[in-house]
């Protein structure tokens, strides 16, 4: 199983979660609020992408770290396979 290791990398995911979750507030005051349904579903589109921008991150790492075998093609192969595993399960 992979770990965010990376300190910086870390506190980057979360603060962009916090953005992220910052923008969610604001969606649903706008909906509260009764605004526009265009300009709302324009929030939610780029919260949408946000959110896909940092799960691609932390699946990139969760690839990163899959298992590794000395560079053999094999170990290549392994990875390709996880990657693909990761984005059919998740993506």
């Amino acid at each position: 199983m992979a770990i965010i290791k990376d300190q910086q990398h870390r506190r980057e995911l979360i603060l962009r979660l916090k953005r992220i979750e910052g923008q969610v507030r604001g969606i649903q005051g706008m909906i509260d609020d009764g605004a526009d349904c265009e300009k709302v579903t324009q929030q939610l589109s780029a919260a949408r992408r946000a959110l896909d921008k940092t799960f691609f991150s932390v699946l990139a790492c969760a690839i990163q770290t899959a298992p590794e075998k000395a560079g053999s093609a094999r170990a290549a192969e392994e990875r390709v396979k996880h990657a693909a595993a990761l984005l059919a399960k998740f993506g």
